[in-house]
């Protein structure tokens, strides 16, 4: 970058126009991916053009980066596009800061936060310290390069009024130049110079911060972070010992219920009066929110406690092991609870996240166990990134909407066979559909054409899709930058299934709510709410 200043200035405003253009007023599409694209490339370039290679260890961020930024271009389910974006963003901060170093696989928590720091210090100074570098031994440079600049100007200066006199008389000769001259000038209308103004200077916000992170990437990446505890280790074996043991016999205490009214079978929690729907309704949220805060536990008192011999050691990692063992056991409790709270009511997106969440969670406290045991807790930091990572690819592949839509389909089908379990068991919730993303479009489009399905089924499914189609019309214009492959994927259903919609379904009121009407008559409302 040094050996060409102004080139670099030039592509790191570039890029800042390029964000405004792809992003001012278009909803997220695949403009965040070519965005993102063209930020690494252009990174990358600049960086080789001074020498500076990427790293092997570095480059291997490149193929999540990628897959994160195609899973928005796949997904609109707002939970799975928010985290991929927020993966995306993360890793590529991973991949300045570890540039040419490549140390990221051997980090803990502790340095992926200094590196971040170093970071954002590096995108708000760095920058300002390499215009005043390159200022000090550019002077005479710069003096030569005024003495070309002025006539320029003078020249522009001299231009627009002979061009503004001989544009009027053409616009005078010619109705159809006019016009197009008129909307020319219209760009520059005063009435728009506020919004101007804006986007100028955030362009230039974003084009600075872009600069500082590619400075990072090429005079601070290749520092190899050493992470030191933020707590010494202060806290005596004795104490830690009574705070894990006091945990797991209170942990010890739970599970022996936990067999007894909920592994034992349902005539054990029918005794205390309640029916599956309304035990399993109770507690899932709570025993994920223990084994969460069981593990910040283990970890913390991993980080503090003073272990001198082999055999605190290995008694510490003993009474490890048992607290993680007892919190899976709570784990497979909530996984049921949630497993028959939705046999009960139906799959939500909410419930969705909380399935995935306790496996990767599962994995995680095994993972830690392993680490702990074989002394790698240094590891810990890494392997907790790898378990959210592992969390949002999941949802991606997973295509939350999709899967409610099967799910809650296929558990429609099952009926009432068991009267204990099911009874006032709500049957397939047309209204909930509308709520999905165009991700469930081509599940529910599926479903309506299977023959096989019973009627009142499909015909729910019909009047969630005629909402649905009814819906999405406002954004049926969406600009470029903005495109979706869940958009076009739904575009295709709807084109399939067209006229089994208007077979069942017409609509009869516009006004919000939008109301539909079926052949018999019957008439449903496309209002929204929203269910956990």
């Amino acid at each position: 970058m040094k050996t060409n200043p102004n080139r670099f200035w030039f592509l790191v405003i570039l890029l800042g126009w390029v964000f405004d253009f792809l992003f001012w007023k278009n909803p997220v599409g695949i403009n965040f991916a070519i965005y993102v694209a063209l930020c690494i490339t252009t990174g990358i370039y600049l960086l080789n053009t001074d020498g500076l290679r990427l790293s092997r260890h570095s480059s291997l961020l490149l193929f999540p980066i990628a897959f994160f930024a195609a899973i928005t271009i796949v997904r609109l389910e707002p939970l799975t596009a928010f985290l991929s974006v927020a993966m995306t963003l993360f890793l590529m901060g991973v991949l300045a800061f570890t540039y040419l170093g490549g140390q990221w696989p051997h980090y803990g928590l502790l340095d992926y936060f200094l590196g971040y720091l170093s970071l954002f210090g590096s995108m708000i100074a760095r920058p300002l310290g390499f215009s005043a570098e390159l200022r000090g031994g550019q002077q005479s440079l710069s003096e030569k390069r005024s003495s070309k600049v002025w006539p320029v100007i003078r020249g522009i200066v001299i231009a627009v009024p002979v061009i503004a006199i001989f544009a009027s008389l053409l616009s005078s000769a010619d109705i159809v130049f006019a016009r197009r001259f008129e909307d020319f000038v219209q760009l520059f209308n005063i009435d728009n110079l506020p919004e101007y103004i804006f986007r100028l200077v955030y362009i230039l916000i974003f084009a600075y911060a872009l600069a500082g992170t590619f400075l990072h990437a090429a005079q601070k990446s290749g520092e190899s972070l050493q992470e030191k505890s933020a707590f010494s280790t202060f806290l005596g074996f004795t104490e830690s010992t009574i705070v894990l043991g006091s945990v797991a016999l209170l942990f010890v205490a739970f599970v022996v219920i936990q067999f007894q009214y909920f592994f034992g079978g349902q005539a054990n929690i029918t005794i205390e009066g309640y029916t599956y729907s309304e035990y399993a309704r109770k507690g899932f949220g709570e025993l994920v929110t223990v084994a969460f805060f069981s593990l910040l536990l283990l970890l913390g008192l991993g980080a503090i406690t003073r272990r001198e011999t082999d055999k605190q050691r290995g008694t510490f990692s003993i009474l490890g092991i048992t607290l993680v063992g007892l919190v899976l056991v709570m784990l497979v409790s909530a996984f049921r609870r949630l497993a028959l709270y939705e046999f009960a009511y139906g799959f939500s997106r909410l419930r969705t996240y909380t399935h995935v969440f306790m496996v990767c969670l599962a994995l995680l406290l095994v993972a830690v166990v392993i680490l702990e045991f074989l002394h790698r807790e240094h590891s810990i930091g890494f392997t907790m990134i790898l378990a959210s990572l592992g969390f949002v690819i999941s949802l991606g592949v997973l295509n939350v909407d999709g899967f409610i839509v099967k799910q809650n389909i296929q558990r429609e089908l099952q009926g009432t066979s068991n009267k204990v379990l099911t009874q006032d068991r709500p049957d397939l919730d047309s209204q909930y559909l509308l709520n999905l993303s165009d991700d469930a479009v081509p599940a529910l489009a599926d479903a309506l054409m299977n023959k096989s399905l019973p009627e009142n089924i499909r015909d729910k499914i019909s009047v969630a899709l005629v909402c649905k189609q009814y819906d999405r019309q406002g954004s049926a214009y969406l600009p470029w930058q903005s495109f979706h492959l869940s958009r076009m994927f739904a575009d295709r259903a709807f084109n399939i299934i067209q006229k089994d919609l208007d077979f069942y379904y017409s609509i009869t009121d516009t006004d919000w709510p939008v109301e539909v009407q079926s052949p018999s008559g019957e008439k449903f409302s496309c209002w929204q709410y929203y269910n956990d």
